[in-house]
Formats: structure tokens, C-alpha cells, sequence
């Protein structure tokens, strides 16, 4: 019995983590060792991202004239801006085991910021190993290659800056993140939240200042030449998916699917959903109602009660709503493709924990979804199985977090409490 609690407080005691961590680093670095030398690469958009940084780097800034095998180029000027240095340093892309090595160090950096934002977050360490264990998620960063890659490893970045109350650099990290891909976009209300309440008025607008302004510079090179075609291309809210590769909508038929009305319902369900966390879940630090949060903008807050509500955005929740708002957005999305499993893999632990599933059902859910997502081509029930933990996800942490901040509806008068978090 006295080796069962033993397990048991090993298992569920967030101060374990800190020896745990550097244990799994150093065992998943042996694991993507030998995928790489053992399992082939597999050539999918590698290519085209090589002819794309050529055309750049020989001098092409419209983006209507780059392109490479698979098509135009469709992403914002940060993925130019790595691509092209990885070019440089892959001998033109041709060296791709290279390129695995650079890969294997964006995957092992971006675990250990993982790591270290569930460690801030005070997860238990059972959570630990589903970090490492995913198949496909070693495979979109080790064989694939993809610029999801860079984008989750931003995200990541902003979710520990964020949690460390180092506003500027979060909020650069989080640009530059939807300069590599637009995907990212899906968590900007979710910090625009954070920031409102973290911060005073004016901190808060000049980060998202701030963020504005490094989508400007980062594609100065584009803009003169052609910026209708840069917005156009960079960040397309119109483009058109093939049904063929959608890995969450295969169980629907495909003339619903291609459908604008199917369109339609995603983006009003994304929108409600995201308005239902934002009125009761996200507000919650600072006790107010939509209505008085609104109006708190107009009427800035006392310092104090500003303190207050600034002291009750944790880490915890800094991450949870982050990466809810992300699972809100790739659960409405038309169509997911498996690289986007990049922003899913590092999330479901956290998400399905705060929902406050037990150990058993938390493991389930994430092989059920591991499963699903390693399934080529997707089949219906897959696909069935895709949306499902997406939805367990999204409803779980909302159900999950209805307790959180049990107090907020009480006065704010509480100097001797702020006087403690600032000693």
C-alpha cells in the first residue's frame, strides 16, 4: 500500500516534474535519432519550399510570380525568411539530412519550452510522457519538414513569455508565429483577453501595437512591390480546400463539405463558440460581465483593481485559454491536413487535464486521437474520431474551468493580498 501512495504522489505532484523533464528530453532525443536514421524521409513540400526561397533569393519579391511544384507561394514573409536561411545552409536544400538535424533541434527546443509552460502551469507529471509518444507528431517535424513546425514552436514561446509576464517578448513571438503561417491567428482573441487583463489599457494596445508592427516589417521586402498580392496570398481567408486531403470532414459527403453553406456554419459555430468562452470562461480574472468589461475600456479601472485582475491571470490560465482558442478554431476549421497536428500533439494533454478528465480517460482520449490522426488516407471514422476529441477537448476544458476563480464576484478590496504576490 505504502508503494501504491508512493506511485500515486510521484505520478500527481507537480514537483516532480522539474527531475522528470530532463529525463524525457534526453529519451526522445534518442528517439528522433533513430528515426532518422532509420525511418525514410518522405518528400512532400520540402521541394517547393527550396524553389520558393530561390526565386527570393535571386532577387523575385512579387508574390504573385513565386512558386514552386506544389504550387504558389501561400504564406507570410517570416516562412520566406527561414526557408530562405535554411536554403543557405542546406547546400540549396539538397542536403536534407541537414536539414533533419535542424528540424531535430526545432522539435527537441520546442519540447522543452512545452515542458517548461506545464511545469509553470503546475500539470502533473502522468501528463509527461504523452508529450513524447506521438508517432505522427515526430514524423510532421523529423520526416515532413513542414513550416508547422516553426509556427507551433512561436506559439509555444508566446504561451512561456506570456506566462512569465514578459509581455513584449510574447507578443513578438506570437507575430512572428502568424508571419510563418495565418493559422495562428485562431489564438489571437484568446490573447487579446490576456492582454486586456494583464495589462493597463494602454500596455495592452501598444503590444498589439507592437505586433502590427512586425507584420509590416517583416514584409517591407513585398510591400512596395506588390502588397494587394502579399495580403492576398499571405493571409487567403478565401481559399479553397480539396476534399481529398481533409483529415476531420471525411465523414462528410463532399458536395456538403465544398459547399459555401458548410463554410458558412463553421465560421458562425467558431464565432459562437469563442463569443460563449470570451462571455464565461476567459473574463473570469477580472469578475466582470461582458457588458462591464466592454465598459471598462472606456472607464479604465482604479490601479488597484487593475493589480488585482492582473495578479489573477496565471500561468494556468494563460495557457489554457491560448490553447483552447486554438482547439475552437481547428475544430471549426474546413479542413484540417496532418501537419496541422503540430498545435494539437503538445495541447490535448493540457487541455483534457484541465477538463478535468481522470488519468484513465485523459490517456484514452489521447490514443484515440493519436490513432485517428495516423490513419492514411483519413476514412470516415477517423475522421469521425478527429472531431470527436476536438470536441471533448473544447467542451471538457470549458466544463473543466467553470470553477476556476471562485471569488470573482467579490470585492476587490484586498491590499494586503496584492501586497503578498508583489513581495
Amino acid at each position: 500500500m505504502e508503494l501504491y501512495k508512493q506511485a500515486i504522489e510521484l505520478a500527481s505532484n507537480p514537483a516532480h516534474t522539474r527531475w522528470l523533464s530532463p529525463f524525457i528530453l534526453a529519451a526522445d532525443t534518442c528517439l528522433c535519432a533513430f528515426i532518422i536514421l532509420k525511418v525514410p524521409y518522405t518528400e512532400i513540400d520540402w521541394e517547393a519550399y527550396m524553389q520558393q526561397a530561390s526565386q527570393y533569393i535571386n532577387g523575385e519579391r512579387d508574390y504573385t510570380m513565386i512558386k514552386g511544384s506544389t504550387g504558389p507561394l501561400v504564406y507570410p514573409a517570416v516562412h520566406v525568411a527561414i526557408y530562405s536561411l535554411l536554403y543557405k545552409i542546406t547546400e540549396e536544400g539538397k542536403n536534407i539530412l541537414l536539414a533533419q538535424a535542424a528540424f531535430t533541434w526545432l522539435y527537441l527546443a520546442t519540447l522543452m519550452l512545452v515542458m517548461a509552460c506545464y511545469r509553470k502551469a503546475k500539470a502533473p507529471p502522468y501528463l509527461f510522457p504523452l508529450l513524447v509518444l506521438s508517432k505522427r507528431l515526430h514524423s510532421i517535424f523529423l520526416l515532413r519538414l513542414f513550416n508547422d513546425c516553426f509556427a507551433a514552436g512561436f506559439l509555444f514561446i508566446a504561451i512561456y513569455a506570456y506566462q512569465h509576464r514578459i509581455f513584449t517578448v510574447g507578443s513578438v513571438a506570437y507575430s512572428f508565429g502568424v508571419g510563418t503561417k495565418m493559422s495562428l491567428l485562431l489564438a489571437g482573441p484568446a490573447i487579446g483577453i490576456i492582454l486586456l487583463q494583464a495589462l493597463p489599457l494602454k500596455r495592452a494596445l501598444s503590444a498589439a501595437f507592437l505586433m502590427t508592427q512586425v507584420q509590416f516589417v517583416v514584409a517591407m521586402p513585398f510591400l512596395p512591390v506588390n502588397a494587394r498580392a502579399y495580403l492576398s496570398r499571405a493571409f487567403d481567408f478565401s481559399r479553397q480546400f480539396l476534399y481529398k486531403w481533409t483529415v476531420n470532414w471525411r465523414f462528410v459527403d463532399e458536395n456538403i463539405f465544398l459547399s459555401r453553406g458548410f463554410a458558412m456554419a463553421l465560421v458562425t459555430a467558431n464565432l459562437g463558440i469563442v463569443s460563449l468562452f470570451f462571455a464565461t470562461r476567459w473574463l473570469k480574472p477580472s469578475g466582470q460581465s461582458v457588458q462591464g468589461f466592454v465598459s471598462a475600456l472606456w472607464n479604465p479601472t482604479p490601479p488597484l483593481v487593475q493589480q488585482q485582475t492582473s495578479l489573477r491571470v496565471t500561468p494556468s490560465y494563460v495557457m489554457a485559454t491560448i490553447l483552447s482558442a486554438m482547439a475552437i478554431g481547428l475544430l471549426c476549421a474546413r479542413s484540417l491536413h496532418y501537419q496541422f497536428y503540430a498545435y494539437i500533439a503538445w495541447a490535448t494533454p493540457f487541455l483534457l487535464w484541465k477538463a478535468r478528465l481522470h488519468p484513465v480517460a485523459i490517456y484514452t482520449v489521447w490514443a484515440a486521437q493519436e490513432w485517428a490522426w495516423n490513419v492514411y488516407p483519413s476514412t470516415k471514422a477517423s475522421s469521425m474520431v478527429v472531431v470527436g476529441c476536438l470536441l471533448i477537448q473544447v467542451l471538457g476544458v470549458w466544463w473543466g474551468t467553470g470553477n476556476e476563480f471562485p471569488d470573482e464576484h467579490c470585492p476587490v478590496d484586498r491590499r494586503s493580498h496584492i501586497q503578498e504576490h508583489a513581495d
